[in-house]
Protein backbone atom coordinates (compact mmCIF):
# COMPACT_ATOMS: atom_id res chain seq x y z
CA UNK A 1 0.00 0.00 0.00
CA UNK A 2 2.80 2.17 0.85
CA UNK A 3 4.42 1.31 -2.59
CA UNK A 4 1.14 2.33 -4.15
CA UNK A 5 0.69 5.63 -2.25
CA UNK A 6 4.03 7.16 -2.17
CA UNK A 7 5.38 5.81 -5.85
CA UNK A 8 2.24 5.25 -7.77
CA UNK A 9 3.70 1.43 -8.46
CA UNK A 10 1.38 -0.05 -10.75
CA UNK A 11 2.96 -3.24 -10.08
CA UNK A 12 2.14 -3.05 -6.30
CA UNK A 13 -1.26 -2.16 -7.21
CA UNK A 14 -1.53 -5.26 -9.11
CA UNK A 15 -0.87 -7.23 -6.07
CA UNK A 16 -2.70 -5.40 -3.49
CA UNK A 17 -5.80 -5.94 -6.02
CA UNK A 18 -5.17 -9.95 -6.98
CA UNK A 19 -5.02 -9.91 -2.90
CA UNK A 20 -8.09 -7.56 -1.92
CA UNK A 21 -10.20 -8.05 -4.86
CA UNK A 22 -11.64 -11.00 -3.79
CA UNK A 23 -11.69 -10.36 -0.07
CA UNK A 24 -13.77 -7.20 -1.08
CA UNK A 25 -15.94 -9.18 -3.51
CA UNK A 26 -16.83 -12.00 -0.50
CA UNK A 27 -16.89 -9.18 2.08
CA UNK A 28 -20.06 -7.52 -0.07
CA UNK A 29 -21.56 -10.62 -1.05
CA UNK A 30 -21.65 -11.63 2.81
CA UNK A 31 -23.95 -8.54 3.36
CA UNK A 32 -26.17 -9.56 1.13
CA UNK A 33 -25.28 -8.33 -2.32
CA UNK A 34 -25.31 -10.59 -5.58
CA UNK A 35 -22.16 -11.88 -6.87
CA UNK A 36 -22.27 -9.11 -10.16
CA UNK A 37 -23.25 -6.16 -7.97
CA UNK A 38 -20.63 -6.91 -5.71
CA UNK A 39 -17.69 -7.91 -8.32
CA UNK A 40 -18.72 -4.40 -9.80
CA UNK A 41 -18.93 -2.67 -6.41
CA UNK A 42 -15.33 -4.37 -5.37
CA UNK A 43 -13.41 -2.90 -8.33
CA UNK A 44 -15.52 0.46 -8.07
CA UNK A 45 -13.73 0.01 -4.22
CA UNK A 46 -9.75 -0.62 -5.85
CA UNK A 47 -10.15 2.04 -8.11
CA UNK A 48 -10.88 4.17 -5.33
CA UNK A 49 -8.34 2.75 -3.35
CA UNK A 50 -5.75 4.07 -6.32
CA UNK A 51 -7.06 7.36 -6.42
CA UNK A 52 -6.77 7.98 -3.28
CA UNK A 53 -3.86 6.34 -2.36
CA UNK A 54 -2.42 9.16 -1.44
CA UNK A 55 -5.05 9.43 1.40
CA UNK A 56 -3.91 6.44 2.98
CA UNK A 57 -2.34 6.80 6.78
CA UNK A 58 -0.36 3.99 7.96
CA UNK A 59 -0.55 5.86 11.56
CA UNK A 60 -4.53 5.70 11.18
CA UNK A 61 -5.37 2.29 10.51
CA UNK A 62 -3.90 -0.60 8.21
CA UNK A 63 -4.42 -1.52 4.74
CA UNK A 64 -6.98 -3.42 5.28
CA UNK A 65 -9.21 -1.73 7.48
CA UNK A 66 -8.22 1.27 5.41
CA UNK A 67 -9.84 -0.82 2.16
CA UNK A 68 -12.47 -2.09 3.88
CA UNK A 69 -13.74 1.15 5.16
CA UNK A 70 -14.04 2.03 1.61
CA UNK A 71 -16.04 -1.06 0.59
CA UNK A 72 -18.28 -0.41 3.54
CA UNK A 73 -18.82 3.17 2.49
CA UNK A 74 -19.11 1.99 -1.26
CA UNK A 75 -21.89 -0.62 -0.05
CA UNK A 76 -23.57 2.09 1.94
CA UNK A 77 -23.82 4.02 -1.28
CA UNK A 78 -25.07 1.01 -3.42
CA UNK A 79 -27.70 0.56 -0.95
CA UNK A 80 -28.65 4.17 -0.74
CA UNK A 81 -28.83 4.41 -4.77
CA UNK A 82 -30.88 1.65 -4.98
CA UNK A 83 -33.74 2.64 -2.05
CA UNK A 84 -34.21 6.14 -4.31
CA UNK A 85 -36.88 5.86 -7.01
CA UNK A 86 -35.77 6.70 -10.66
CA UNK A 87 -37.48 9.49 -12.44
CA UNK A 88 -39.76 6.94 -14.56
CA UNK A 89 -40.65 5.45 -11.05
CA UNK A 90 -42.76 8.20 -9.53
CA UNK A 91 -46.32 9.31 -9.92
CA UNK A 92 -47.16 12.11 -12.34
CA UNK A 93 -50.25 14.27 -12.34
CA UNK A 94 -52.14 15.33 -9.33
CA UNK A 95 -52.67 13.16 -5.96
CA UNK A 96 -55.44 11.56 -4.82
CA UNK A 97 -57.03 13.34 -2.46
CA UNK A 98 -56.13 11.66 1.15
CA UNK A 99 -59.29 10.44 3.48
CA UNK A 100 -60.27 13.21 6.18
CA UNK A 101 -60.54 10.51 8.86
CA UNK A 102 -56.69 9.03 7.57
CA UNK A 103 -55.48 12.96 8.26
CA UNK A 104 -57.00 13.69 11.45
CA UNK A 105 -55.90 10.35 12.83
CA UNK A 106 -52.43 10.58 11.31
CA UNK A 107 -52.90 14.25 13.06
CA UNK A 108 -53.59 12.90 16.56
CA UNK A 109 -50.87 10.48 16.64
CA UNK A 110 -48.46 13.09 15.82
CA UNK A 111 -49.86 15.20 18.66
CA UNK A 112 -49.42 11.81 20.97
CA UNK A 113 -45.86 11.39 20.10
CA UNK A 114 -44.90 15.20 20.37
CA UNK A 115 -46.35 14.81 24.25
CA UNK A 116 -44.71 11.17 24.38
CA UNK A 117 -41.30 12.76 23.13
CA UNK A 118 -41.67 15.54 25.71
CA UNK A 119 -42.48 13.17 28.61
CA UNK A 120 -39.14 11.23 28.31
CA UNK A 121 -36.40 11.79 30.71
CA UNK A 122 -33.77 14.70 29.06
CA UNK A 123 -31.10 12.19 28.25
CA UNK A 124 -33.43 9.09 26.51
CA UNK A 125 -35.31 12.41 24.61
CA UNK A 126 -31.82 13.79 23.34
CA UNK A 127 -30.81 10.23 22.15
CA UNK A 128 -33.80 9.29 20.43
CA UNK A 129 -33.53 13.43 18.45
CA UNK A 130 -29.93 12.06 17.46
CA UNK A 131 -31.19 8.64 16.42
CA UNK A 132 -34.23 9.06 14.72
CA UNK A 133 -34.33 12.98 13.74
CA UNK A 134 -30.53 13.18 13.27
CA UNK A 135 -30.20 10.11 11.25
CA UNK A 136 -27.32 9.03 13.72
CA UNK A 137 -26.33 5.84 14.17
CA UNK A 138 -25.23 4.55 17.60
CA UNK A 139 -21.40 4.68 17.09
CA UNK A 140 -22.00 8.64 15.71
CA UNK A 141 -23.83 9.34 18.69
CA UNK A 142 -21.02 8.16 20.75
CA UNK A 143 -18.66 9.73 19.01
CA UNK A 144 -20.76 12.86 19.07
CA UNK A 145 -21.74 12.90 23.44
CA UNK A 146 -18.80 10.79 24.48
CA UNK A 147 -21.12 8.31 26.23
CA UNK A 148 -19.98 4.30 26.10
CA UNK A 149 -22.13 2.69 23.13
CA UNK A 150 -23.43 0.69 25.81
CA UNK A 151 -25.33 3.74 27.55
CA UNK A 152 -26.50 4.91 24.26
CA UNK A 153 -28.14 1.95 23.25
CA UNK A 154 -29.67 1.18 26.89
CA UNK A 155 -31.13 4.32 26.67
CA UNK A 156 -32.53 4.48 23.33
CA UNK A 157 -34.00 1.27 24.28
CA UNK A 158 -35.65 2.85 27.61
CA UNK A 159 -36.77 5.46 25.39
CA UNK A 160 -38.82 3.13 22.75
CA UNK A 161 -39.97 1.38 24.94
CA UNK A 162 -41.56 3.92 27.30
CA UNK A 163 -43.19 5.33 23.42
CA UNK A 164 -44.60 2.34 22.94
CA UNK A 165 -46.40 2.31 25.92
CA UNK A 166 -47.44 5.99 25.25
CA UNK A 167 -48.35 5.12 22.03
CA UNK A 168 -51.25 2.31 23.10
Amino acid sequence: MVAVRDDRDEAAFIRLFGHFGPRVKSFLMRTGMDSALAEECAQEVLVTVWNKAHLFDATRASPSTWIFTIARNKKIDVLRKQRRPEPEDLPWGPEAEPDQADVLGLQQESEQLGRALRDLPKKQRELIEKAYFGELSHSEIAEQTGLPLGTIKSRIRLALERLRHSMK
